[in-house]
């Protein structure tokens, strides 16, 4: 896949099949549509094009962005759809100058001028344009002005099985992870990087490596222990995860610790993506340090379990 971080780096293309979207997540739905622009620029001989905008627009348009949750930085996301065997992938600078562009101005700058486009493949909500008043029925009923053709993905394709961003942000927050990855299609990840924690899980014969991540509007599941694979100095391992406040030894920030199975090297300092498989429990506040190692032993049994199941 060949991403064009600038139009003017465009080189003109024969015969472009466009769809347009943020894309959070590159969920089970948005591979509905991925999917018909990959067939249908294999049909027409042309290129499978996703048009795409970073940062998120609603960073710019309003409300409280530290509340805003993304299910896939921008490098996840670009990562997830070179993985759907798209062609090109053009990442839009959403600015404030962007979001007041006019649908018509859109199509005419962004598709026709700089794109090309032959033909634009859209869900059945997709909407474009200053106070998003472009939508299907506003290209369908302008598209012999604009000499491209149009497609949209019916609401029944996409939604028949419920998949939304918002509905896998639900299911993240409540821990629910089995229905998160059901409707991604793979296991949710997070990546950051190793730094040094306070040795106590070291001292109970747990080492973990605390993960520190860079991109704050990363979606974090909900507190608890998980059972999760982990990719780490190019190995594929095993391992269990917690995230939360470690009441057990009074702890105060919220922080994300992994455990690797059969692991014993120095990754302090490097790149670390955890991939969730399944919630073990809840965060709990044990008695004491004896009672929590006590119920590490058992995460670690019921973890190595799931995740050696080969239908996880």
């Amino acid at each position: 896949m060949i991403v064009i971080d600038n139009l003017n780096e465009l080189k003109p293309l024969k015969c472009p099949v466009v769809t347009s979207g943020t894309f959070d997540g590159v969920h089970y739905g948005h591979r509905q549509i991925l999917k018909r622009v990959i067939k249908e620029a294999k049909n027409l001989n042309g290129q499978s094009v996703v048009l795409t905008y970073w940062p998120h627009p609603r960073f710019v348009l309003g409300g409280d962005p530290s509340n805003l949750k993304l299910l896939s930085t921008i490098d996840e996301k670009i990562e997830l759809l070179s993985g759907c065997g798209i062609d090109y992938l053009i990442k839009l600078e959403f600015n404030r100058e962007f979001s007041e562009l006019s649908s018509d101005q859109f199509i005419k700058s962004i598709l026709l001028e700089s794109i090309g486009v032959k033909k634009l493949i859209i869900g059945y909500d997709h909407k474009f344009g200053k106070d998003r008043e472009g939508g299907f029925d506003y290209l369908k009923s302008h598209q012999s002005d604009y000499g491209f053709d149009v497609e949209e993905i019916s609401k029944q394709e996409i939604d028949d099985v419920g998949v939304s961003s918002t509905k896998i942000r639900q299911a993240l927050s409540a821990g629910d992870i089995q229905t998160a990855n059901h409707y991604l299609g793979y296991e949710y990840e997070i990546s950051g990087i190793v730094t040094k924690g306070d040795q106590i899980g070291r001292k109970m014969g747990f080492p973990t490596a605390n993960i520190y991540m860079p991109f704050e509007h990363k979606l974090i599941p909900l507190d608890g222990a998980y059972a999760v694979r982990i990719k780490a100095n190019d190995q594929k391992l095993k391992g269990m995860l917690n995230i939360g406040v470690r009441p057990t030894v009074k702890g105060l920030a919220r922080t994300i610790e992994v455990n690797i199975f059969d692991f014993d090297s120095d990754i302090y300092g490097r790149p670390l993506t955890v991939q969730f498989v399944k919630k073990l429990r809840n965060e709990a506040k044990f008695e004491s340090l004896e009672d929590l190692k006590l119920q590490l032993s058992k995460d670690k049994i019921l973890a190595q379990e799931i995740l050696n199941d080969e239908k996880v």
